[in-house]
């Protein structure tokens, strides 16, 4: 991801917004984006105070780029004040635990789904460029109330571009992706703690997920900023790996306890559905969904420059690229 030409980015002089600014994504894309882009302003937006500061103190996030704003993705009136000038917003924020939004279903959506409408409609008001929600693999074909609430917002940031000025206006696209490695709250991160006791537990044997590392993540967002033109759903050709080989790779030496799928879950995971992938185009390191439903549609190059996709559809089982053990033991020394 990283062969983008930094001295004639997109990314220089603008100012940028990134929500859910604290969480894992947030830090890292706000580390790399500072790191390697000449950018006029970078608003951190969250709701957690606490987890602000200790990203201002204890993390040296210190640049004077770098602006600290306290709000909720449900207030629409902060939103407007924090996007004053703004040329680019990552939308990140979310409620993404499983188990938490199936017993909290009304939180999920006012969160996920009224939360990514506020960042449209404020976005698109306040002149905003480009806007760019990071989706889950969970929102194709979802069976949990995360990953439909994720399938809405996606739909409404695609939509987006109906109300927005087709010359001037907001540009809105997604970028969906599987599970990053050692996030917070990931399975990695479960099974390290789970691993001091000489036992981890996984819910079934033949289960099977796409990774992604929180680096190549970040590169491929700021891929997609730098080609959207909008309505596009970006994918990236990312590598798969069975639950027990992941298990082995973390914990080599412990006992491994199947406790059986828990409600919402899965065997194995879809990134591009049979029905999209008919509307599906292919680059050697990523897929692009072109948007089949908008009023006026963008012109885009990537359509000329990109192939139909061939596969029928782009699941966790029928992957081509997949993760060793020992890639992954790699992998996560570097985390």
């Amino acid at each position: 991801m990283k062969q983008l030409t930094r001295k004639k980015s997109y990314l220089n002089g603008k100012t940028i917004l990134v929500t859910g600014g604290t969480g894992s994504f947030g830090k890292r894309f706000v580390q790399i984006v500072l790191e390697e882009y000449k950018v006029k302003r970078l608003v951190i937006f969250s709701r957690d105070e606490l987890k602000q500061e200790e990203m201002r103190t204890m993390g040296g996030f210190t640049d004077p780029r770098l602006r600290y704003f306290i709000g909720d993705i449900r207030d629409k009136d902060r939103l407007n004040r924090a996007m004053v000038k703004v040329d680019i917003v990552i939308h990140a924020a979310a409620l993404k635990q499983v188990e938490a939004s199936e017993y909290n279903p009304i939180e999920v959506v006012k969160t996920n789904i009224g939360g990514a409408e506020n960042i449209i409609n404020v976005a698109i008001d306040r002149g905003v460029k480009k806007a760019i929600i990071i989706s889950t693999d969970k929102a194709v074909n979802p069976i949990n109330l995360y990953g439909a609430t994720k399938l809405v917002a996606e739909k409404l940031f695609i939509q987006g571009n109906n109300y927005s000025d087709l010359k001037f206006g907001t540009k809105f696209a997604c970028v969906r992706y599987g599970n990053v490695i050692g996030s917070r709250g990931s399975v990695v991160s479960l099974f390290n703690h789970q691993k001091k006791n000489g036992e981890i537990t996984i819910t079934d044997e033949k289960m099977i997920r796409f990774w992604i590392t929180l680096d190549e993540g970040v590169w491929f967002v700021i891929k997609a900023i730098e080609l959207m033109c909008g309505g596009e759903v970006f994918v990236p050709r990312i590598p798969s790996m069975k639950i027990m080989d992941l298990a082995k790779s973390v914990a080599p030496k412990c006992k491994i306890k199947v406790i059986g799928i828990r409600p919402g879950e899965k065997i194995h995971e879809l990134l591009i559905s049979e029905d999209e992938a008919r509307n599906t185009y292919e680059q050697k390191d990523m897929y692009i969904i072109r948007p089949s439903n908008l009023f006026h549609e963008p012109v885009n190059p990537l359509w000329k420059r990109s192939r139909k996709m061939t596969e029928p559809y782009f699941s966790s089982n029928n992957n081509p690229r997949w993760l060793t053990i020992k890639k992954l033991q790699r992998m996560i020394k570097d985390i």
